[in-house]
């Protein structure tokens, strides 16, 4: 390689990071801005959709899907949504609606991560993304279950960070859907038992069990995979 050549290629490389760097910081900024409007305007997503869905009638359980799917893209606790799923419809319900708006959500993340954050973070990085990629890669779908069986994960920067690395989208897709199951069962119940006092320790018993039973199990898989 020239001298020429060789200053091309650096220069190249810079700009390459540069406009990385710029795609990345143009991102962030967006989420930083939707999060500081929604606590400035004082806007309270979940309790926003309860009334949008209360008054929907027939369209309530579509309009709670999609606003879900919608609201856990930005700083929202999907834990919240899901309580909200067993208020509004009941227990079984609750859970199905629940399950299917987190999911929307979650490949809605994974896309998003995936198409806007993979090129800037790993060119950023200089490629140090390859070794989480082969970790996913390695374990795919038992990788993501595991995560997915403890519901103490942020669910949203867990959705685009999976994004960001070589998990198949198979993969991601069926580990989320069981892997978000008993949770959404779990945070849906004590929706679902209002003030009910047995009601409501009988669901915290199930979270707990579940973060215990799920970690366990997610960490047998993982080594089962090694």
């Amino acid at each position: 390689m020239t001298g020429d050549q060789g200053d091309q290629h650096g220069q190249a490389a810079t700009a390459g990071r540069r406009a990385a760097l710029l795609r990345l910081g143009g991102l962030v900024l967006v989420f930083v801005t939707v999060a500081v409007g929604v606590q400035l305007s004082g806007w309270d997503g979940p309790q926003q959709l309860r009334e949008t869905v209360e008054g929907a009638g027939p369209w309530g359980p579509v309009l709670y899907v999609l606003g879900y799917a919608a609201l856990v893209l930005v700083p929202t606790p999907a834990s919240v949504l899901t309580i909200l799923a067993g208020a509004l419809f009941g227990l079984l319900e609750g859970v199905l609606l629940a399950w299917l708006g987190a999911l929307l959500g979650a490949v809605g993340g994974f896309a998003i991560g995936r198409r806007l954050g993979r090129p800037a973070v790993d060119r950023l990085l200089g490629g140090r993304l390859a070794q989480a990629d082969r970790v996913l890669a390695h374990h795919g779908l038992p990788a993501v279950l595991a995560v997915r069986l403890v519901p103490v994960f942020p669910f949203t920067p867990l959705n685009y960070a999976a994004g960001l690395v070589g998990v198949k989208f198979r993969h991601y897709l069926l580990g989320s859907a069981l892997g978000m199951l008993p949770g959404a069962t779990a945070y849906a119940a004590v929706g679902a038992s209002g003030a009910n006092p047995l009601g409501i320790v009988v669901a915290v018993a199930g979270l707990v069990l579940l973060v215990v039973v799920g970690g366990w199990w997610g960490h047998r898989i993982l080594r089962r995979q090694e």
